[in-house]
């Protein structure tokens, strides 16, 4: 070990969460905020949905661990409001099961500790004209409705079990330009 035992700050997601620590991402300037006060560590899981996260939970976030995260910040949601895909692969999970796969996560991280604290992010809005520069409309398979459809049921769920939360989908389109500002 070096030096004193620090505070743990989890972050738990998919790409946006794995990608955070690109240079200029936010769990990079998160980990330079809170340099010499807690430890940022990441979870981030490219491509993965809610139902792959109940997968790890028990392994990522130990019952028996001998320190316990102070925060937890939740990412998933992107990928689970992807449109089912004819084949029924693909990263989907239905609205009803990515809720209820959100509350064991929440609960599982309520179970941890007296102390936790847990903020869980939704999913931000898309740029439907950008995605569909890059990809057919039948390789996406993402829309903005269907993201803030996420976002909303993430939301009560919140709301419901007493967790902070952030509405990435609401918070990034209160500009005009978001389209313009947001993607680039």
């Amino acid at each position: 070990m070096v030096g004193p035992m620090r505070p743990k700050i989890v972050l738990f997601g998919s790409s946006i969460v794995q990608m955070s620590f690109d240079n200029g991402g936010w769990g990079a300037i998160l980990a330079n905020l809170y340099s010499r006060k807690a430890d940022i560590i990441l979870r981030g899981y490219s491509g993965w949905n809610s139902r792959q996260a109940l997968d790890v939970l028990d392994e990522v976030f130990s019952k028996d661990a001998h320190v316990q995260p102070s925060l937890v910040i939740v990412y998933f949601g992107g990928n689970d409001s992807v449109h089912p895909h004819p084949s029924g692969l693909g990263p989907h999970v239905p609205l009803q099961e990515y809720v209820a796969n959100m509350r064991k996560i929440a609960n599982h991280l309520k179970s941890l500790s007296d102390h936790i604290r847990i903020i869980f992010l939704t999913s931000p809005p898309i740029n439907e004209e950008q995605i569909r520069k890059k990809l057919s409309a039948t390789q996406s398979g993402r829309t903005n409705e269907s993201c803030g459809e996420y976002a909303d049921a993430l939301m009560e769920l919140c709301e419901e079990m007493n967790i902070k939360a952030i509405n990435l989908w609401s918070a990034i389109q209160t500009r005009d330009d978001w389209l313009d500002v947001s993607f680039t």
